[in-house]
Order: structure tokens, then C-alpha cells, then sequence
């Protein structure tokens, strides 16, 4: 059966594996993107466009009028949206953990509001917020992205609780690393750790095509959190199972930025 299925940050990187992976299942979809990622898009069957701002309440409005008027109610909200940020602490400015926090975290918080009246008289639903191992492992320089998609995670745990009873389901999605534009968005004042989290992006064996279809077979699955891939699986289980191993990694790391930092690299 065909589902209606709204994807924000539907126009690149994991937006758009996950877009072509629904529609690929004969799902109809409604990406919900900035203007200029969508003037890059054909259109296509299944697929309409909506400009939007995931920190616009205003544009929030217009998608849920668009959704009411055009399919009379959702069956999958995708909270994809965001941006890489953070840094370490004493470069990180106060403006850039405001914006990390509006897209990456209210952004999907907005998304959430808007939308769960309407699985609510539905009484069915499922909601998947991306969030990143970032929200389930904590490493060093960092501080903005952890915070913000460890908050993804508590927020997707407790509405899996408190939307039970209206038949709706949650997920959080953690993948790590992957092929993905996302390191673009990384514009901070400290460039040190955004050539690091560029190279981490650029160097993974990994593709947004096969994090969207892990995703895919979790929506399916029902998972509570979706940890998409080995790598972060296995971060998960050392943090949980080895953690002294754990913490003398995260140092390591800690160490690595310090000599990239200073140019001893």
C-alpha cells in the first residue's frame, strides 16, 4: 500500500537516498527543502517539492496546509533536516550552537508539533527523526552536533512512549560516517575540526544509498533506534561493553585535533 511520506533536507545527501528508496516502494513523497537545493531537482513522478525552512513556523504551517489539502493526512514524517556543526569549545561561538540548535534539534521539534495532531486523529503514524552516532557516542570537539542529536534521540525515546497510545511510532536514526554533502554545511570559526569531520565524510566506505535502505528496514521493523551501519554499531557496543578501550579512543582523538590544531600534522 502506498504511503504518504514527507522528507525534510529531501533535496541531498541522506534526504534524498531516502526519497528515491520510498518511492522506489511505490510510496508518494513530499520533500520539504530550501529553495536553492530544490531548483536542483527534476521533477518527477511520486515526488512534490515545497520550499521550506525548518525553522520557519510559517513554512511549517504552509507544508501541513499542502498535506491536509493534497493527501487529507501522513503516514511518515521524516525529520531529516540538518546541518554538521560544532567544534572545540573555546572556538565554537555562541551563534553557531543557536543555529546547530534551531535546524538540527527545534527544527525537528517543529516537525514534530506540526504534524502529530494530524497521526493523532489518524490514531497511526510513524515518526523518524535523523539524528547520528553523534547522539548515542560523544567525541571530543564536537560539542554542538553531540548535543543537539543526542537531544534528537531523548526527544524520539520519549515520544515513543507518549504517542503509544494513538498507535504512532518512533524512530531515531544514527548512522556514522558516510558519503554525503554534509560537511559543506560545517562553516564555523574552527576550520581545524571542519577539515576533520570533511576528511572523516570524504573517507567512508560507506553510501547514503545504504543508509537510507538500513532505514528503510528499520521503519519496516519498528526500531526504536535505528543504528544504521557496522562502525556505528560497534561504537555503541565498545562505549557500552569496553568502555575504558572506549575512552582511550575518544583521548586519542582528543590528542589527534590538538597536534591538527596546532599544525603539527
Amino acid at each position: 500500500m502506498s504511503r504518504r511520506v514527507l522528507v525534510t533536507g529531501g533535496a541531498s545527501g541522506l534526504g534524498a537516498a531516502l526519497v528515491d528508496a520510498f518511492v522506489a516502494r511505490g510510496d508518494r513523497v513530499l520533500i520539504l527543502d530550501l529553495p536553492a537545493g530544490l531548483d536542483k531537482l527534476d521533477q518527477r513522478e511520486g515526488v512534490d517539492l515545497l520550499a521550506a525552512d525548518v525553522t520557519s513556523g510559517d513554512d511549517w504551517t504552509a507544508a501541513l496546509a499542502w498535506v491536509e489539502r493534497t493527501w487529507g493526512g501522513l503516514d511518515v514524517l521524516v525529520n531529516n533536516a540538518g546541518i554538521a556543526a560544532g567544534g572545540r569549545i573555546d572556538e565554537c561561538t555562541l551563534e553557531e550552537w543557536q543555529r546547530a540548535i534551531d535546524i538540527n534539534l527545534l527544527g525537528v521539534v517543529r516537525g514534530c508539533q506540526t504534524f502529530v495532531p494530524v497521526m493523532k486523529r489518524q490514531s497511526s503514524g510513524h515518526i523518524v527523526n535523523t539524528a547520528s552516532l553523534a547522539g548515542l557516542v560523544h567525541p571530543p570537539a564536537m560539542g554542538a552536533y553531540t548535543a543537539t542529536k543526542a537531544g534528537v534521540v531523548a526527544l524520539s525515546e520519549t515520544l515513543s512512549y507518549e504517542l503509544h497510545p494513538w498507535g504512532i511510532t518512533t524512530s531515531a536514526v544514527c548512522p556514522s560516517f558516510f558519503r554525503t554533502n554534509i560537511a559543506s554545511s560545517m562553516t564555523g570559526a574552527d576550520k581545524a575540526m571542519g577539515a576533520i569531520v570533511g576528511r572523516l565524510v570524504d573517507r567512508s566506505p560507506i553510501s547514503a544509498a545504504e543508509i537510507a535502505a538500513a532505514v528503510l528496514k528499520g521503519i519496516d521493523a519498528k526500531q526504536a533506534v535505528i543504528v544504521t551501519d557496522a562502525p556505528a554499531r560497534k561504537a555503541v557496543r565498545t562505549k557500552r561493553f569496553a568502555r575504558p578501550l572506549y575512552d582511550r579512543e575518544q583521548r586519542r582523538f582528543a590528542d589527534r585535533i590538538k597536534a591538527i590544531a596546532e599544525g603539527d600534522s
